[in-house]
């Protein structure tokens, strides 16, 4: 067809919790075994499963329109793309990840300073060296194929910089954390000609707009409930909500339906003291987008 967006996906680690994402926006995505172009419900979109160190550079050379990859790679590669909007989720935390350079736990090196001289591993090779040099730290940096935590405890390198989000798999390979490299996300990137596309921008635009959504009701629910009319005044001054609650009266003029979207977090607290004020059929209920 005439008029289609070439969109890069992550496949791997973020695979599930990107389609994930793009089914709560609205786009289900079927993947084949064996195969890296998946089937879509938008004959708008063509979508292709490509390794996330690679995305940027397919953008920034036209093969794609658009996709999701790491700001790490984006200035690893240092590909020249239109970043849009920023979105934090990933396998497992929802929060941003972190480059760290960490080194073993009884290693008697305790600051980047220390490792002059020493051997570095690593598959963030540019970024890696860039952060050495910003210091003045004179080391040896080399290109890590993979698993990079045990290189170190093997005594193949001194210190390495490896990707994470919680920092269980460093604590588990008994890895000592001393610093942080660079601090990572989820970008939704552009190819500047694809831009400059009317027709791809509006569609990108509005795949953005529907993914931010969609990042947003994750720590949001919705909260439905009937209250006596004379608790409202007070109710309303611990109700956190988007905007205001949603009021609505009851065939009982004593009574009144509010309704109200606050973050998943705070619910434990609020429900009691709800209950309290005399809240009656509270009902809880997860969101899938809020724009």
């Amino acid at each position: 067809m005439s008029n289609q967006l070439k969109i890069g996906l992550p496949k791997g680690s973020l695979q599930d919790s990107t389609i994930k994402l793009f089914a709560k926006s609205g786009w289900k995505i079927n993947l084949h075994h064996r195969n890296y172009f998946p089937d879509v419900n938008d004959d708008e979109l063509n979508i292709s499963m490509c390794r996330v160190q690679e995305i940027s550079r397919y953008i920034e050379d036209g093969i794609l329109d658009c996709g999701l990859a790491g700001r790490d790679w984006v200035l690893e590669n240092k590909s020249d793309v239109v970043e849009i909007s920023s979105l934090v989720y990933s396998k497992v935390s929802n929060r941003p990840a972190r480059w760290i350079l960490a080194v073993a736990g009884d290693s008697p090196y305790r600051t980047p300073e220390d490792l002059a001289g020493k051997k570095i591993a690593t598959e963030l090779l540019g970024a890696t060296k860039e952060y050495f040099e910003s210091k003045n730290i004179d080391v040896d940096v080399f290109y890590s194929w993979g698993a990079t935590e045990a290189k170190v405890v093997e005594g193949l390198c001194d210190a390495i910089v490896e990707v994470t989000e919680t920092g269980t798999t460093i604590k588990a390979h008994g890895l000592r954390v001393i610093d942080e490299v660079m601090s990572t996300n989820t970008v939704f990137i552009v190819n500047k000609d694809a831009w400059n596309d009317p027709w791809k921008r509006k569609k990108i635009e509005n795949i953005n707009l529907l993914l931010q959504g969609a990042l947003r009701a994750e720590k949001m629910v919705g909260l439905k409930m009937n209250m006596p009319k004379a608790s409202l005044e007070k109710a309303m001054k611990v109700m956190p909500s988007l905007n205001s609650p949603t009021v609505s009266d009851l065939s009982d003029p004593e009574w009144v339906s509010v309704e109200i979207m606050v973050e998943e977090v705070v619910v434990r607290e609020l429900i009691p003291e709800l209950i309290d004020m005399g809240a009656e059929g509270i009902i809880e209920y997860p969101l899938n987008k809020v724009i």
